[in-house]
């Protein structure tokens, strides 16, 4: 009974901390741009190969 009285609020802290985390992340426009990553990584940028 004893741990519960320990796990319990570090339980609530924890999904507090996420929560926080999570409000966070919106705030600061993290979820702007969800298909970007996946377009930049098809982009060749660097050009033609060139044998040395």
């Amino acid at each position: 009974m004893n741990s519960l009285l320990l796990l319990i609020p570090v339980a609530l802290g924890l999904g507090l901390l996420g929560l926080v985390a999570f409000v966070w992340s919106l705030k600061n426009n993290q979820y702007d741009d969800l298909d970007g990553a996946a377009q930049r990584i098809l982009d060749d940028d660097d050009g033609p190969a060139t044998d040395s």
